[in-house]
């Protein structure tokens, strides 16, 4: 596993680490000295020598090497591995509601690659690194103890590792049980709603922790509302918005099989009169509902990243805008619009400024009401990029006076 491999990097390369970040680029790379297999440990030294840390390399991938420590004679070992554990979930205890949260959020927990989902008693698991693979099991197992140690026994593990990453780092995608088999629809309450999760089927790992406080914010507007929740996924805010006292919410998902389970969470609540939800391309149901002169109290748009990358970044720019533009008009004067992007090359400037060229096509204003990220188990460790990537605002929209 440890082994003495010297990576050197080139001169005057090395800025995402030098700035705090946890990655080494193949092309930052002037030479690596000593034998190594793929997912190996290895020291890494800037062009001069000086000591930059320690993490794995893997050839297959454009990351190189990510960092685990920035200490140079740290010993990746069991110790090692529980402390960072350990530390991942003292930080849950203090600044989340732990019944269902994200434990482990890879580079913002320093344990790179690595994902962790609690639901209630179930661990849902993603490692999209090769030298955290290896990992995987005893860390696995560090924190099933520490949970204990809680009072928290877990019934059962699914790994979820079968995202597109894993292709980048030349690993198979796999999915399946880790130990004993288990019902894979597992029911969680958050803010009082209760869903299933389906840890197997569901989109990523099942479920999107990283929402919960931002479904809370929509509360105070809820009462007595009649609510449209765009790319509703499996309710979420629908429900939220049903909870609150909606007098009718109206959820659309492409996804056949999100709509089914939208509607079985809507019953599970006692909702299946107010919250209604239908399968539909939310670009198409717009204009749809515009000509029909349909008018919301809240309008909610939750879209998926229409960016995974830097290249696609104007087509995203025109989905975002569009999918705002056809929102901001479908809400009545003095309602209100949450919008947000869960893309982290869609950056706050970028969003911010779309939504303002949104609004302002429609010759709608916009009050900010607040804007929020995601929640704190999902950590922005400042100066890993990729951490941060939530962006959520609600807004007032008035016709311009």
């Amino acid at each position: 596993m440890d082994n003495h491999t010297i990576v050197t990097l080139k001169k005057g390369e090395g800025r995402t680490i030098k700035s705090g970040g946890m990655w080494i680029f193949d092309n930052e790379i002037e030479s690596i000295v000593g034998t190594f297999k793929n997912g190996d440990i290895v020291t890494v030294h800037d062009f001069d020598g000086y000591p930059m840390g320690r993490g794995f390399i893997n050839q297959n991938s454009k990351i190189r090497v990510r960092l685990m420590t920035r200490n140079s004679h740290q010993e990746i070992d069991s110790q090692f591995l529980m402390n960072r554990v350990k530390d991942a979930w003292e930080y849950r205890k203090k600044t989340v509601d732990i019944s269902s949260c994200r434990i482990v959020f890879g580079d913002a927990d320093f344990l790179p690659g690595l994902v962790i989902d609690k639901f209630e008693d179930i661990l849902v698991v993603q490692s999209l690194a090769l030298g955290i693979d290896r990992f995987k099991m005893e860390i696995i197992d560090d924190l099933k103890t520490l949970l204990k140690e809680d009072g928290i026994n877990i019934r059962g593990v699914y790994e979820r590792s079968d995202a597109k990453e894993r292709d980048k780092e030349g690993m198979p995608r796999t999915k399946g049980f880790i130990g004993e088999p288990f019902d894979t629809n597992v029911l969680i309450t958050e803010n009082g709603v209760k869903y299933i999760v389906d840890v197997e089927n569901g989109q990523k790992t099942g479920f999107f922790l990283d929402q919960k406080y931002n479904r809370k914010s929509i509360w105070k507007l809820c009462k007595d509302a009649k609510v449209l929740d765009c790319f509703t996924h499996t309710g979420s805010f629908a429900l939220n918005a049903g909870m609150a006292g909606a007098k009718s919410v109206l959820g659309v998902d492409a996804s056949e099989l999100a709509v089914q389970q939208a509607t079985e969470n809507a019953g599970l609540n006692g909702l299946e009169n107010t919250v209604k939800f239908q399968c539909e391309d939310v670009f198409e149901l717009l204009p749809r509902l515009e000509e029909q002169g349909e008018l919301f109290d809240l309008v909610i748009l939750d879209p998926p990243a229409f960016t995974k990358s830097k290249n696609s970044i104007k087509n995203a720019i025109k989905g975002y805008r569009e999918i705002n533009r056809r929102g901001i008009k479908l809400v009545k004067n003095g309602g209100y619009l949450a919008t947000c992007s869960c893309s982290h090359f869609m950056d706050y400037e970028t969003f911010t400024k779309t939504i303002g060229q949104a609004a302002s096509n429609v010759h709608r204003r916009l009050k900010q009401v607040e804007f929020r990220t995601q929640a704190p188990d999902h950590p922005i460790l400042w100066s890993a990029d990729e951490s941060y990537y939530l962006k959520f605002y609600i807004f007032q929209v008035v016709d311009e006076k």
